[in-house]
């Protein structure tokens, strides 16, 4: 028996195991947890489409699966997250009773949630994601929202506390992650074909700002890494993404 055919998706269910203990730890406002368990779900989910193309073992299940798995951890976490941001935001300028305000609010964090999903059944169909991105991907998406509770918690950042305690803004970044997550705007992947540094040298550049920027900004670093990743795309676009279809 080849047991290597069956790693992908074993670590595809790595990814969703990990996905569901985060939702725990996020349900329970446990946030540091909850990142800790999304990173090493985005890691599983990163290693699976690898072994799966080293081992020439790709599968339509497989590929359905990884999105199952990502919907969990990429999808419903950051949804429960944005809700448990929204839920204790001090300065709540609306409504009539601050107790109602909060509960009917806090539920537009789930927007994520719905907008991952939709984006998750987009990409398993669409011909021209093979070598990049069409709109912010789920884990880069993740990443962003989970950042700002462990900005909260563990940065002295006055002015970042502040904007990211701020209802508006918080709203303002639960339209914004749903718009980019299926905006048409094309976005290079990370995936290294060659090494030469002619046709990789945004990869290098973002990985090298990347590492720079996480030395001295730490967590703040990982919203405006996003930023970046989005900027570089738009202004050094790749031809192929579009051009080169799924065989």
């Amino acid at each position: 028996m080849q047991l290597k055919k069956y790693i992908p998706n074993a670590l595809t269910m790595g990814n969703l195991l990990s996905g569901c203990i985060a939702v725990l730890f996020a349900v329970h406002n446990q946030m540091e947890y909850a990142a800790i368990f999304v990173a090493l779900g985005i890691f599983f989910d990163f290693f699976d489409g690898f072994f799966a193309r080293l081992f020439n073992v790709q599968s339509e299940v497989g590929l359905q699966l990884d999105s199952l798995a990502d919907m969990v951890t990429s999808g419903v976490v950051p949804g429960i997250v944005m809700y448990q941001l929204l839920l204790n935001t001090n300065d709540i300028p609306w409504g009539t009773s601050l107790e109602a305000s909060h509960f009917n609010i806090a539920y537009l964090g789930f927007a994520i949630t719905l907008a991952s999903a939709y984006r998750l059944a987009k990409f398993n169909v669409d011909d021209r994601q093979t070598n990049s991105f069409i709109g912010l991907p789920t884990p880069a998406n993740t990443l962003f929202i989970l950042s700002i509770p462990l900005i909260l918690m563990y940065q002295e950042y006055a002015f970042a506390k502040a904007l990211l305690t701020n209802p508006y803004v918080l709203i303002g970044i639960t339209l914004l992650s749903s718009y980019m997550l299926n905006a048409e705007i094309p976005l290079f992947a990370l995936k290294f074909k060659t090494w030469d540094f002619a046709k990789n040298k945004v990869r290098y550049l973002f990985l090298i700002i990347s590492v720079l920027l996480i030395i001295v900004l730490h967590y703040l670093a990982i919203p405006l890494l996003i930023i970046l990743y989005v900027l570089l795309s738009l202004f050094f676009p790749e031809k192929s993404t579009y051009s080169e279809e799924k065989e």
